[in-house]
C-alpha cells in the first residue's frame, strides 16, 4: 500500500503535503505547460521536428477525436477541453515508467475522479447549451417514441446509464488499467531484485533475467497503455458530448 500512499517529503502534516504521486502530477503539469508555451512562442511557418510532433498530436485530437465523433462543424468549441483531457491523462499516465517517479499519477483515484467530473460537467453543459435545461434532461431521460407507461421503468434506467454509469466507467477504466500496470512493474522488477541478489546462483540469474525481460516488456506495454487510455478517455468524453448535443 505504500506504493500508492507514499509518505510526504514536503509540507508534511499540512493540507499542502507533497508526496511522490503529487510531485509526479506537478511535474506532468509543468511539462505540458512548458511544451505548449514553447510551441506557441517558437511556432514557425515551416515547422521543425519538435513543432511537427506537437502539431501532429493536436491534429490527431482534432481529427480523430473531435471531428470523427462530434463532427467538424460542432467540434471546434470542445477541442480545447478534449486536448486538455488527452494531454493531461497521457502525461500523468506516463510517469509510471519515468525513472525516479515510477508511478502513474492517475493510479490513485483522485485524478481519475477529477477528469471524470470535468468530462461530466462538459457533456451536461454542452447538452444544456444546445437544448436548454428542460429539453436536455427530457431528451436524456425520456427518449421520444416510447409509450407513456414505459417511462416509469425507462427513466430511472436512463438516469443511471447517462448520469451515473458514464462518469463511473471513466474513473474505473482509467484507474484499473494504471493500477494493474504499476503492480505488474513492481512484481517483475521486485522478483528480479530478489532472484539476482537473494537467490543467486545460476538458477537465480536465469530466472531473474526472465523477470527482467518481462519487466522491460511491461514498460513498453505501459507506454502504449498510457497513450491508449488517454485516447479512450477523450474519445468517450467526445461520444458523450455528441450524444448530449445531437438532435432527437
Amino acid at each position: 500500500m505504500d506504493e500508492f500512499f507514499p509518505e510526504p517529503f514536503l509540507f508534511a502534516g499540512t493540507p499542502f503535503a507533497i508526496n511522490r504521486i503529487i510531485m509526479a502530477r506537478l511535474i506532468s503539469v509543468a511539462v505540458i505547460v512548458i511544451i505548449c508555451l514553447l510551441y506557441a512562442k517558437r511556432a514557425k511557418l515551416v515547422p521543425g521536428r519538435a513543432q511537427s510532433a506537437v502539431e501532429y498530436i493536436f491534429d490527431f485530437i482534432r481529427k480523430s477525436i473531435g471531428y470523427e465523433v462530434i463532427g467538424e462543424e460542432k467540434a471546434g468549441r470542445y477541442l480545447p477541453a478534449l486536448a486538455t483531457m488527452f494531454l493531461g491523462i497521457f502525461f500523468m499516465n506516463i510517469t509510471g515508467v519515468i525513472p525516479g517517479l515510477h508511478i502513474a499519477s492517475t493510479s490513485l483515484i483522485g485524478m481519475p475522479i477529477i477528469y471524470a467530473i470535468f468530462a461530466y460537467v462538459l457533456f451536461i453543459a454542452a447538452g444544456i447549451r444546445v437544448h436548454g435545461v428542460g429539453g436536455y434532461f427530457k431528451s436524456q431521460l425520456m427518449p421520444a417514441g416510447v409509450p407513456g407507461p414505459v417511462y416509469i421503468l425507462m427513466t430511472p434506467i436512463e438516469f443511471l446509464s447517462n448520469f451515473i454509469v458514464r462518469p463511473a466507467t471513466l474513473v474505473i477504466r482509467l484507474l484499473a488499467n494504471m493500477v494493474a500496470g504499476h503492480l505488474l512493474l513492481v512484481l517483475c522488477f521486485g522478483a528480479t531484485h530478489a532472484l539476482y541478489f537473494s537467490m543467486g546462483g545460476v538458477t537465480g540469474v536465469l530466472a531473474g533475467t526472465v523477470t527482467l525481460l518481462g519487466g522491460i516488456a511491461v514498460v513498453v506495454f505501459e507506454i502504449l497503455v498510457a497513450g491508449l487510455q488517454a485516447y479512450i478517455f477523450a474519445l468517450l468524453a467526445a461520444v458523450y458530448i455528441s450524444l448530449s448535443i445531437e438532435e432527437h
